[in-house]
């Protein structure tokens, strides 16, 4: 039987598209928490040029960054496909994936990096506009399956919202983006989710909230 490591942390939206694929194929795999403030030697060597989770490693043999992770997942290991199999499909969902991979650090920056956050917020806004048109009347944003855009659209189903009542910021409404909310809230509950469930609410929440006080604590010594 194939060995299967997966270095990451609990609360990483990008560790979770990594973990939700493997259990799309039903792979057996160990899960080794990793502590970022002092890296493990094993996420150094498996990683060493960005040296950050996750990192799958399969018969010794590491695989960094998620996207790129779920895709050699889905090429490896038998099951049902992440990928769409129409070519036009996979190209959307890879354009829609790099899309949404590319605004994480625009959504954290919006809720957690006060001199980051005005120029932050009008990205992320724009990025819901989008979203908010291409999502109405649908339920996956690729075809007529759960695929590799929506494992990882995870953040903005899951962790957006637990950063607004963290932190107070709001950005999502559903006067201001009806059809974004609409599939949001199918999203959270929807088969898929529930099969395959993303961390506890409150448990995320509870994290979340202490890494706001110690940001904005931060912010605070910096500014004295």
């Amino acid at each position: 039987m194939a060995e299967v490591k997966l270095l990451g942390v609990w609360y990483s939206p990008a560790n979770h598209r990594v973990e939700w694929a493997l259990k799309i194929k039903g792979v057996e795999y160990e899960f080794i928490e990793q502590d970022l403030q002092n890296k493990s030697p094993l996420l150094l060597e498996s990683n060493p040029v960005h040296r950050k989770i996750p990192v799958l490693i399969h018969n010794g043999k590491p695989i960094c960054e998620s996207l790129i992770i779920v895709e050699y997942i889905d090429e490896t290991f038998e099951g049902p496909s992440i990928l769409p199999k129409d070519p036009y499909d996979r190209a959307l969902a890879r354009f829609w994936s790099k899309y949404l991979d590319d605004k994480v650090p625009a959504v954290v920056n919006t809720f957690f990096l006060k001199e980051e956050q005005e120029k932050a917020k009008e990205e992320v806004c724009e990025m819901l506009k989008v979203l908010d048109n291409e999502l109405k009347d649908k339920k996956f944003l690729v075809a007529d399956n759960f695929g590799l855009a929506d494992i990882t659209a995870n953040f903005v189903g899951h962790w957006l919202g637990v950063f607004q009542e963290a932190t107070g910021v709001e950005l999502v409404t559903s006067e201001k983006f009806p059809n974004f909310c609409a599939w949001r809230d199918e999203y959270i509950n929807c088969s898929q989710v529930k099969e395959y469930p993303l961390p506890r609410r409150d448990e995320l929440l509870a994290f979340v909230q202490a890494r706001a006080r110690a940001a904005a604590s931060a912010s605070a010594s910096t500014r004295k």
